[in-house]
């Protein structure tokens, strides 16, 4: 399974805006909060326990963004997730009867 991981710099208004926005698209696995060099907070996001265990990690991040002025979110995801089936292009200049067929 491959894994990346990604950095984004916030200010400490919006780290938790951001922390949450970065959840909510999936596929990670573990999120920390650095001021500089130091680690200032650090936690899993393992998937079916978001909702639970999420609260009060955002919870202790919200009070830890009134303190911090910039930081940086490093982001660890995991695979790829299976995208979403496109649906089929249709002919240029065509268009669909309700049956389906191009006319």
């Amino acid at each position: 399974m491959s894994e990346t991981w990604e950095t984004f710099k916030v200010k400490g208004e919006d780290l938790l805006k951001r922390v949450k926005q970065i959840i909510h698209e999936g596929n990670v696995r573990r999120v920390v909060v650095k001021q500089g060099s130091r680690s200032v907070v650090e936690f899993p996001v393992t998937v079916g326990v978001v909702g639970a265990f999420a609260a009060p990690a955002l919870a202790a991040l919200g009070a830890v963004a009134a303190l911090l002025t910039e930081c940086t979110i490093e982001v660890q995801r995991g695979a790829a997730a299976a995208s979403k089936a496109t649906p089929p292009k249709r002919k240029a200049g065509g268009r669909r009867r309700s049956g389906g067929t191009e006319v």
